[in-house]
């Protein structure tokens, strides 16, 4: 606990205008980054905006560790390109490459097949 002690000690000699100064420096920061945040979202009209490559699958295009920034296009998805997506269960968004478009008639509705990009 020492520390801790040492910690705690160190706050209290500071004076309420450091802190309050401290404090004021966090909040704008903290703010800062939400604000960059929404206006990426509304630029790029995505809700992650930026992603990062967690695996190697996409290597050597994507290394694991690399960020990308999405945007949404109103273009119909075609094969060979990188797309961003959720699967039920799963937090973490997938980035993969399109392999194979398939659109049923009847409905219009469009599946994708897709696979890492490290074939």
């Amino acid at each position: 606990m020492g520390w801790i002690g040492e910690s705690i000690e160190s706050i209290k000699s500071l004076q309420i205008r450091q802190v309050l100064t401290q404090g004021v420096s966090l909040g704008m920061i903290v703010t800062s980054a939400l604000i960059i945040w929404k206006a990426l979202m509304c630029i790029t009209g995505s809700e992650s905006p930026v992603v990062v490559v967690l695996s190697g699958s996409m290597e050597p295009g994507f290394k694991r560790g690399d960020i990308l920034f999405l945007h949404m296009s109103k273009d119909p998805i075609r094969a060979g390109e990188i797309v961003v997506f959720n699967v039920d269960g799963r937090e973490i968004p997938i980035v993969h490459r399109v392999i194979k478009v398939h659109e049923r008639q009847d409905t219009g509705e469009v599946e994708v097949l897709t696979k890492g990009g490290n074939l």
